[in-house]
């Protein structure tokens, strides 16, 4: 167990000590705009991911695929 615990920490990305200060820094209203700007990158990314795996998907298809990736398909 312990063995798996650590080779999880390994694959864990950690914030950098100067990012860290950086984001402490901002205003929760700030903090919560950078996450929602990367969320709409990676909802981008995937969108055009998907576009380019899928030719043959329509529109309404690939944003249902979005979702149900984007949500751990909880919807």
């Amino acid at each position: 167990m312990n063995n798996s615990r650590n080779a999880l920490a390994a694959r864990i990305e950690t914030l950098d000590d100067r990012m860290a200060e950086v984001l402490r820094a901002k205003t929760g209203a700030e903090r919560l705009h950078i996450a929602d700007e990367m969320y709409a990158w990676a909802r981008h990314m995937l969108l055009n991911h998907l576009r380019t795996e899928h030719p043959d998907w329509n529109k309404a298809r690939i944003q249902r695929e979005a979702v149900r990736r984007l949500s751990h398909g909880a919807i």
